[in-house]
Order: structure tokens, then C-alpha cells, then sequence
């Protein structure tokens, strides 16, 4: 992993590149025996890339030199396609120079705190069969960095963007070197290279395609983990229904991967089918999360630009919920509707938005007796704080200015929640059965609060 002007700190690194005579699957605990350093170590050769990897990045912060790395980051959801495709790429492009006179430093960001990687547990499964180390100590986090984004941005190499169009504004002065997203081109860094921008079930298929299709030109490939090669094929095989709902190039690039795996003698079919079989499983073992854990479990957010000189940026964040309002009240203490909202202002307020968006999603539960099939019903919980940036007359502006936008929209055919009547001032609920999630709703949102001006 080291280049030639790191030979000292590589001597204390431990010697990735050999692959250790035998490996075992970690049992996945979870991150609280860290912090007294009592967590199973990964064996695997890219656990031990990873973990060596990350110790260089601090040291190198610690001497100044940021300057020489370049930074993956997938997007703020922390979705096994995010991480996967940030991991994938850090990995194929410090492997890839290894040899040549302008070696790369790299490094995989996951945008989400240490302890919420395990708020998704197809994640933790995942990881453990990466044979990673538990509580998640050999990867990177937005919560160990050891300087804020809006500087060290300024600092880097660059960054490149998977699974992710355009950077956070935090990072927005980071020099964009690629992007791979498989949702729409925003325009953004048009001179980056590579930039892949492709309808695909899974980002972690345009970046392993074009990893091994770089791998393949190289004068000798180097060495590729099959504990890599086996979490690219699990998040092509989750975010594809077992390659059910995927592309030609889902197909096609899970195919070359699984030819270099372990799993080579297997057909394809089976072997995805039994990872997707596996993974869903775990995705759907969320019962024991808090209501607080669910609303940052899938969140996203950014600041959006206003004509306003009074307040220029708003913040906008953004949860994917997998329970009806209804189910998620009945896990707060008091099982009331207040409660909810209050664990709700609690935790927006520690994210710092000004308008906030729950787009909750679950299934109906009909007698069976009726003979009625169960429908796929959506809700949009919409709230707009009066805090630090916005005072309470703005608040009643932007929030009539959302609800107006998203109530005009016919796409959408909101209807309002049987309990909108018991809400506070801010706050509104809807239903509707349009199928239209984040990638819709988002737009409509930030379109709308683009144009205020108060």
C-alpha cells in the first residue's frame, strides 16, 4: 500500500498485501467494546488494507500532508451500494498506482456516523462476511474526521463521488477527480474522469465494470480480496432483487466478479438469489429500533440556495422511513402523537434543519376475511422549525410554501392523514399511494424553496 515516501510508516503496518493462511467470519458485535479497544480484529486481507489504510490518513493529518489524498465518498444514506462503491473505488485506485511514479493515496468516507452503520443490518452482515473488523473500527466515518469538511475540502487531492451526483455543500470545495451515479446528472465537475453516469439497479456495478476493466489493462493485476469481490456482488445482488430487477450491466459485470470469487463454481442465479435471500432478511430485522434511530437510519440533507439576502440557505433534510407514522408512534414511551413529535424535534434540532420531511412507506393490513390484497401506502410528515436560522414568520412562509408545492402536485394526489386535525402549527401529514419516493418528492421541495425570498 505505501509509496516510496511513506517506507517508514509502512514498516509498522501490517503486511496486507499476503493473504493469511486462514480467515473466519466475525460475529458482527456492535461497536460499544471499541472504545476499550476489545473488538474482534478482521483477518481478511482487505479488513487489513482498510484498517492500514485509515491509520495512514490520521497520520498523514497529523503531519499536514492532506494534500496527498483523495477522498471516495458515497452519499449521506450509508446504504451498502454507497459504502461498497466507495471502498470498491478507494481500493482500485491506490492498488492501481501502486507501482507507477505517481502513486494515489485513497480513502473511503462513509457520510454517516460510526453508529449508524448498524442501523441497517444488511450492512453489519455484510461487513462480517467481508470479515471486517467488528464495531466498524477499520472504516472511516464522518464522526472521526479529524477536521471540519468546509476546511479540509480545501486541503485534499480531491474527492470522488459514487453513488452520489454532486457533493455535499460541506464539501464543495474539494476538487471533484470522478463521479459514478446510476440517478441523474447534475452537471456537476463536467471534466472529471472517469464519469459514469448510467440507469443501473446498483452504483457497485458501474464502479466494479470499470474497475476491472482498468484491473484488466494493467501490465499485472494486482491482488483482489475475495472479501471485496464478495461485498460487490452482495450489494449488486440487494439493490437488484438477486438480479431479478437488474440491467444488462448488472448482469454482466456480476458475472465477471463472481468468475473471480470464491464462489466461481456456482452458477450466477443461485449465487445471487442466496446472497439477495440472506441480505433482505436482515434489511427487514429493524423491530428493535428507536423511533430516534429510524429517523436517522436513512436520512439525508443539504443546504438549498434562496433569493433571500436575509437568509440565503435553507436546510433540508430528508427520512426514509419503512413504518406508517402510526407504527412508529406506538414505539415511542408514551405511544402518543406528541411523543413522536417531540423525539422528532429533538432530533432535527441536533441536525440543524430547517425543513424536515419523514417519507414513511408500509403495506396495509386487511382482514383476511375481506379478501382484500394489502397496498403499498406512503405518507409525507412535513415540519418546519422557527429556530436559530429562520424566525417564526419565515417558518409560516416556507412551510406554506412546501405544503402548497406538494399538495399542487397531481403526480403526487396527496391525501391528508385521518389524523392531520391533532397536528400543531408546522407540522402536516399526508398520504398517497403514487409509488413517488425521495428521488421525486426532493425536487419538488427544493424547486419550491429556490424561488422564496423572505
Amino acid at each position: 500500500m505505501a509509496s516510496a515516501t511513506t517506507t517508514a510508516t509502512a514498516q509498522s503496518l501490517p503486511a496486507y498485501r499476503r493473504e493469511p493462511p486462514s480467515q473466519h467470519v466475525l460475529s458482527g458485535s456492535s461497536g460499544s467494546n471499541q472504545v476499550h479497544g476489545q473488538y474482534d480484529i478482521g483477518v481478511g486481507h482487505f479488513s487489513e488494507w482498510s484498517r492500514a489504510t485509515k491509520k495512514r490518513f490520521f497520520i498523514d493529518w497529523q503531519a499536514s500532508r492532506e494534500s496527498e489524498w483523495v477522498i471516495v465518498a458515497g452519499n449521506e444514506g450509508g446504504d451498502l451500494d454507497s459504502m461498497t462503491s466507495a471502498l470498491t473505488w478507494a481500493y482500485h485506485l491506490e492498488h492501481s498506482t501502486m507501482n507507477t511514479s505517481n502513486p494515489v493515496k485513497a480513502i473511503a468516507l462513509l457520510q454517516t456516523s460510526m453508529d449508524a452503520l448498524d442501523l441497517r443490518p444488511e450492512n453489519k452482515v455484510a461487513l462480517a462476511n467481508a470479515k471486517m473488523t467488528s464495531g466498524h473500527s477499520d472504516l472511516l466515518t464522518m464522526d472521526e474526521l479529524p477536521e471540519d469538511p468546509e476546511t479540509l475540502s480545501r486541503k485534499l487531492k480531491g474527492m470522488v463521488l459514487v453513488d452520489h451526483a454532486s457533493p455535499l455543500r460541506k464539501w464543495e470545495k474539494a476538487k471533484i477527480l470522478s463521479i459514478f451515479d446510476h440517478h441523474v446528472d447534475k452537471g456537476v465537475a463536467p471534466d472529471a474522469n472517469p464519469r459514469v453516469f448510467e440507469k443501473v439497479a446498483s452504483c457497485t456495478t458501474l464502479v466494479a465494470r470499470q474497475m476491472l476493466d482498468e484491473l484488466e489493462r494493467l501490465p499485472e493485476e494486482y491482488h483482489m480480496p475475495h472479501e471485496l469481490l464478495e461485498l460487490i456482488l452482495s450489494a449488486i445482488a440487494i439493490d437488484s432483487g438477486g438480479l431479478e430487477s437488474g440491467t444488462a450491466a448488472d448482469t454482466k459485470t456480476s458475472q465477471r466478479v463472481l468468475d473471480r470469487s470464491r464462489w466461481s463454481n456456482r452458477t450466477l442465479s443461485s449465487a445471487m438469489t442466496s446472497l439477495n435471500s440472506h441480505l433482505k432478511q436482515a434489511k427487514q430485522d429493524l423491530e428493535h429500533l428507536s423511533v430516534r434511530d429510524l429517523l436517522r437510519r436513512d436520512w439525508k440533507g443539504d443546504f438549498v440556495d434562496t433569493p433571500s439576502p436575509r437568509t440565503p440557505t435553507v436546510s433540508l433534510g430528508l427520512a426514509s422511513i419503512p413504518y406508517s407514522l402510526s407504527d412508529q408512534i406506538s414505539k415511542t414511551g408514551f405511544g402518543e402523537l406528541f411523543h413522536w413529535f417531540s423525539i422528532h424535534a429533538a432530533w432535527t434540532a441536533a441536525t440543524g434543519v430547517d425543513i424536515d420531511i419523514c417519507l414513511n412507506k408500509y403495506k396495509t393490513r386487511p382482514d383476511p376475511a375481506s379478501g382484500e390484497k394489502p397496498r403499498k401506502v406512503r405518507e409525507i410528515v412535513l415540519t418546519v422549525r422557527d429556530d436559530v436560522r429562520i424566525d417564526e414568520r419565515q417558518a409560516d412562509s416556507l412551510f406554506r410554501l412546501v405544503y402548497d408545492a406538494l399538495e399542487s402536485s397531481e403526480e403526487l394526489g396527496l391525501k391528508r392523514w385521518e389524523r392531520a386535525g391533532e397536528l400543531a402549527p408546522r407540522q402536516m401529514v399526508w398520504t398517497h399511494e403514487s409509488g413517488a419516493g425521495r428521488k421525486i418528492i426532493r425536487p419538488i421541495v427544493e424547486d419550491a424553496v429556490k424561488g422564496w425570498d423572505m
